[in-house]
Parts: C-alpha cells; structure tokens; sequence
C-alpha cells in the first residue's frame, strides 16, 4: 500500500508547476489590462508614417491630430461618466451644436459678447440636466430619452439660427480654438484645443478616483440596486452624469465655434456621439457600466484621430473612410464583449 506522504511529495512538484504557469498567465493578463489600447495607438502612428512616406510624425501633422482628438476627447470624457452608470447618451452631438450656435449669437450681441463661452457651457449643461432628470425621475431608458433629445435638440439649434450658418470673426477668445501653448518657445507648442482637453481629463479622473462621487458612480454602474440598498442617491448621480455630459458637450461647441468662427445648427456635430461612444469603448469601459478608466478613453480619441488623419494622409476616399470607421464600431463592441467574457473566466 503506497505511503500517501510518497504520493503527495511526488504530486506537490505538478501542482506548484501549474499554480506558477497559472500566476504567470494572470500577471500577463493584468499587464495587457494595464496597457489597455496603448500598444494599438504607437502600432497606428508608425505604420501611417511608414504608408505615408514620413510625412506622419512632422510637428505639422501631430498638431493636427491633436486638434482633430480635442473636442472628440472632451465629448468622449463626458461620454465616459454616462456609460460608468450603465447609460448612453446619443445626444452629445446635437447638444454641442445647440450650444455652439447659443453662444455665437450672444457673441453678436455688444455688452454680452464676451459671455458667449459660458452661455454655450451653461446651454449644454441645462440639456444634460434634463436628460439626466427624465431618465432619473421618470425611469425612461436612457437610448429612448437621449435618442429623442439628438432630434429634438437638433431641431432646437436649427431654429437658434433659423435654419442658417452664424458667422462671427471677431468672436472673443477665439485663439482657443487656433492657437497654441508654447511649451519650448519656437520648438514645442501644444494647442490651446488640446489644453482645454488634457485640463478636462485630468478633472475628470479626480472626480472619478478622487472622490466619494467617483465611487458611487461606479457603484451604481456596477449594481443599481446594491447601490441604492447601500443607501447611495442613484437618482443624483444619474442627473449628475448627464448634466456633466451636456456640459462637456456645451464645452465642446465653444470649441468648435472658437476654431470655425461659425456654426450650422444642421451640420455641426453630427456623428460626433458615435466617435465619443467608440472613443469610451476602445479605452476599455464597459457598456454594462461599473468598468472603465478615463486615461482609457483619452488613448481611445487619439486612436479615432490617428486612424482619421492617417487614412487622409495615405490617399483613402471618405466612402472608405466610413466603413473603416464603422468596422471599428463594431470591432470596439466585439472588444468590450470579448472582455467581459475573459473577466467572467478569471
């Protein structure tokens, strides 16, 4: 009869070998967590340099493509706080260019000209605020509540404008949107669209990391219910979360109205929601809510705005720029998907 002491001092080797290959294989998952959407980005921005003969990596063009990811990474920051609680808003684009053509019209105005930043700002935030309250007070599904506020508020900024472009080329502050922040004066500048972004990040992690808020918000992503049982204001956070992102939206319009000097209450904006959705979603936040980080997102906007600008650079038609965009729609929802499958396995 076989010493079991024997046998398990003969087991112990296998076992140990295999609990080593399984920590190895969870550090390498933690790793690529971790790294989340980086490698992808440094992948895209040197093989658009190689495909378009070195013309990619010239400070012309990383200025461009910074401007292109800012105001997509300030819709996207916004985007970020909704779809942690589990929701959606399809309304960001309309949102901005109501707020966009708000504050040009008040820049016509003499003695209240100089307001038009805020006025687009609070524009945006007042429209958050009402999705956040109809989604919240009344529990309407957030695609049905935003998906109605994208027609209705777009129908709002047409009006603001009858239905025409609004010039101003003398708005005020208008250097936000076309000049740059000299970092080494005559070397590195970085534009003031990009400032205005990074300054919206870096705010936004604070809240998310930083407070009690931050918590909540993922908590109530992550089970409503719990959330409400452990004695947490869902209903607050929720108008919080869309207030923030009508905010951020409002803020995006003045970005634009400050690049374009004009907005068209038609055409700004549009489309703009699916970018900031696929921009959340490749940074690795969870359609289901509860997961996600905003230098995520950060990484993902760039990836939008490397992928736009890398296509112009090596010739692609915009017919087919549309349908490499839509395939990384569907590739960002196949990601999400495939990852909260492997979170189920570990």
């Amino acid at each position: 009869m076989p010493d079991n002491s024997s046998v398990q001092a003969k087991a112990s080797p296998t076992s140990s070998l295999a609990s080593a290959q399984e920590t190895k294989r969870q550090r390498v998952r933690m790793i690529i967590r971790a790294a989340g959407m980086l490698p992808v980005l440094l992948i895209l921005c040197i093989g658009f340099h190689f495909l378009s003969e070195g013309r990619f990596f010239t400070g012309q063009n990383l200025g461009i493509v910074l401007q292109q990811a800012a105001v997509n990474t300030v819709l996207a920051a916004g985007m970020t706080f909704v779809i942690l609680t589990g929701g959606i808003d399809l309304s960001v684009g309309s949102i901005l260019a109501a707020a966009a053509m708000a504050g040009l019209t008040l820049s016509k105005l003499p003695d209240l000209g100089s307001l038009w930043l805020p006025a687009a700002v609070l524009t945006g935030l007042g429209l958050g605020i009402i999705n956040g309250a109809l989604i919240a007070l009344l529990r309407l599904p957030p695609f049905i509540v935003t998906l109605g506020s994208l027609t209705a508020v777009r129908g709002l900024a047409r009006l603001m404008g009858a239905d025409t472009t609004v010039f101003n080329p003398s708005i005020p502050f208008a250097f936000i949107g076309n000049a740059s922040l000299p970092l080494i004066p005559g070397v590195i500048s970085l534009p003031w669209l990009s400032v205005i972004a990074l300054l919206v990040i870096f705010g936004s992690w604070l809240i998310l990391r930083r407070t009690v808020l931050g918590v909540h918000i993922y908590a109530v992503g992550g089970n409503e219910s719990a959330a409400r049982l452990a004695g947490i204001k869902v209903w607050a956070v929720l108008i919080f979360v869309y207030g923030m992102s009508g905010l951020l939206a409002g803020l995006g319009g003045g970005m634009q109205a400050a690049r374009l000097y004009a907005a068209n209450g038609l055409q700004l904006g549009q489309s703009y929601e699916l970018d900031a959705i696929t921009a959340v979603i490749l940074g690795g936040t969870s359609f289901v809510g509860g997961i996600g980080s905003i230098w995520g997102t950060l990484v993902g906007a760039l990836i939008i705005a490397v992928l736009s600008n890398g296509l112009i650079l090596i010739g692609v038609s915009d017919i087919w720029q549309y349908v490499i965009k839509g395939l990384v729609i569907i590739g960002a929802v196949a990601l999400d998907r495939y990852r909260l499958q492997g979170s189920a396995r570990t």
